[in-house]
């Protein structure tokens, strides 16, 4: 692969950072991360050598589902702070050289907003199709499944015009009626208001369910339940509507979007991201995030299965090879703490694990996507009791349970490992009282390991997990073989090995990781010269001419000869 045949683009070449403003910084003491507070750490942000911030929903909302129910477009949760603290933040970021990006939440808003108020009253109000309504004397509407619902139905029934509107997600969360014309202009027009602000992009909130099927016709049976997702990211006229949004608004400002695509796989991801389509930039997939996990967040025995995560991850880097544009990341607000996910949070391994996943993220083929507090090794909580959950998908999936008499233990043993809870609890800063979070009580549990893990222990820490993830960032930056070069899996069917190379000109690496906490073992790669160790996340590492041995958790970047 050639440099001077890739087209470069900034967001190609930048590394994402993060934010769930509500856990990242108190500053009023309501226990409620605030903008005031993400001001507060700017300096922070930048000191990782990030380029990026995604800044989850910060917008006016009753919090049903933490943000993403949205009751105002334009204006600032007051929770969260004002519009001048928007502001302020936004120029604190470019000040400092970095871009911000928004969340679009648009396939639904919250049942607070003034055009559902609208559109319940009455049958014949002018916003009555700005959702989805089924008329009850039509009888039982066609099955469709919700995340959050209590009862697993995303249609809710609403006395005042006896009908039932549909809710991909929980009852307060009505789907916008993306086929009615007035409804694409009122959102058009909120993005060019965002846009003129000077954000740099919006990461866009399921923006594949956006498109409903006509009628709403009865799916096929394999389609049932949670494989409605499939369903609904195939609506008739999504890339219609992604175009038109394209053409209208985002052709029009120097951003970077990404998709956030459940139903999205290898065979359809370019009708989304191809570089003729005039869609979106890029895409964040949920094939990795599938496997060893079942319906309601059940684990199961393949869990940490290496091989198909690498086949996986090796698909989707090879759909996006030639056209359209990859992304890589490990958890967000929606998954548990990658180190818990991927590798192991016992004492012993946490801080080499997070080292090993962090190098991943940075090496591979795509722009990589870091949760706030993975580049201290944050873990998983694990919640013994539902009662410490606030999480509405963990709730309504254990009430679900019960409901039929199920395992409830069992969930919530599963929980401890895949609830979204377990991202969410508050960044830990330093050892003080509540992490250096807030001077209130926290709006969720901190973990108690905060004392170990945190910022300031780990500042100045030359060999800290934080520290790795800055020099990491250094290194990345220097090498555009690791952002532009060719992807090629070695050892696929190594059940504790992930390696790969990455060429771009005369220039190629090999990076070694052992995803496991026993010592991994292989044969020196045939014909391949190794030259300098360039990264090790250990104090040594073992190589002669025939055999490659790696610690536990072990990572390896080495420079190979021509």
């Amino acid at each position: 692969m050639k440099l001077s045949q890739i087209d470069r683009k900034w967001w190609k070449e930048a590394v994402v950072y993060q934010i769930y403003p509500r856990s990242f910084q108190d500053t009023n003491g309501d226990g409620v991360g605030d903008l005031p507070g993400v001001i507060q750490r700017l300096d922070y942000i930048k000191s990782l050598g990030v380029d990026v911030i995604w800044l989850n929903p910060c917008f006016e909302s009753p919090n049903d589902d933490n943000g993403y129910d949205i009751s105002d477009y334009r204006k600032i949760m007051p929770e969260f702070g004002t519009m001048d603290d928007f502001e302020t933040l936004l120029a604190g970021v470019h000040e400092r050289g970095m871009k911000l990006v928004m969340d679009l939440v648009v396939n639904h808003s919250s049942d607070e907003h003034e055009w559902f108020k609208q559109s319940r009253s009455s049958r014949d109000n002018p916003y009555r199709d700005y959702y989805h309504w089924w008329p009850a004397e039509k009888g039982t509407p066609p099955r469709r499944w919700s995340y959050f619902d209590k009862d697993g139905t995303a249609w809710k029934y609403d006395e005042p015009t006896d009908a039932y509107y549909l809710h991909y997600f929980a009852e307060k969360q009505p789907d916008l009626n993306w086929e009615n014309p007035k409804v694409r202009e009122e959102i058009y027009d909120m993005m060019h208001f965002w846009f003129k602000k000077g954000i740099d992009g919006f990461r866009m909130d399921v923006i594949t369910f956006i498109s409903k099927h006509d009628g709403y016709p009865e799916f096929p049976e394999e389609y049932q339940g949670q494989n409605m997702i499939d369903m609904y990211a195939q609506g008739p006229r999504l890339h219609e509507y992604l175009h038109e949004m394209n053409e209208k608004v985002l052709s029009h400002y120097d951003i970077m979007t990404v998709a956030e695509g459940p139903g999205t796989h290898t065979d359809n991801v370019l009708k989304l991201v191809g570089d003729d389509r005039k869609e979106l930039n890029m895409n964040y997939h949920f094939d990795h995030q599938s496997i060893g996990v079942g319906d309601r967040g059940m684990v199961n025995e393949a869990f940490q299965d290496l091989v198909q995560f690498k086949q996986v991850m090796s698909d989707w880097d090879k759909a996006l090879s030639q056209d359209g544009w990859n992304t890589v990341y490990f958890g967000n607000h929606d998954f548990p703490r990658m180190v818990s996910r991927w590798a192991s949070d016992a004492p012993e391994y946490r801080a080499t694990a997070s080292k090993m996943l962090t190098t991943y993220l940075l090496t591979m083929r795509g722009t990589p996507y870091y949760y706030m507090g993975d580049e201290i090794g944050m873990s998983n909580i694990k919640f013994e009791s539902i009662d410490e959950y606030d999480d509405i998908m963990t709730r309504n999936w254990y009430s679900l349970t019960q409901q039929e008499g199920g395992d409830t233990q069992a969930l919530l043993d599963s929980h401890k490992i895949t609830g979204r809870d377990n991202a969410r609890t508050p960044i830990q800063w330093d050892n003080t009282s509540n992490a250096g979070f807030t001077t209130g009580k926290p709006w969720l549990t901190i973990n108690p390991n905060y004392a170990e893990v945190n910022v300031a222990e780990q500042q100045n820490r030359s060999d800290s997990e934080l520290n790795y993830f800055r020099k990491l960032m250094k290194f990345r930056k220097s090498e555009l073989t690791l952002i532009y070069g060719s992807y090629n899996l070695l050892y696929s069917e190594h059940t504790q090995l992930y390696a790969y190379t990455r060429e771009l000109d005369d220039k190629k690496l090999l990076v070694l990781l052992n995803f496991s906490n026993q010592v991994a073992e292989c044969e020196a790669p045939a014909s391949m010269h190794l030259g300098k160790v360039l990264i090790n996340n250990c104090d040594a590492f073992s190589v002669n001419e025939n055999s490659i041995s790696l610690k536990p958790y072990q990572a390896v970047i080495i420079e190979v000869g021509q």
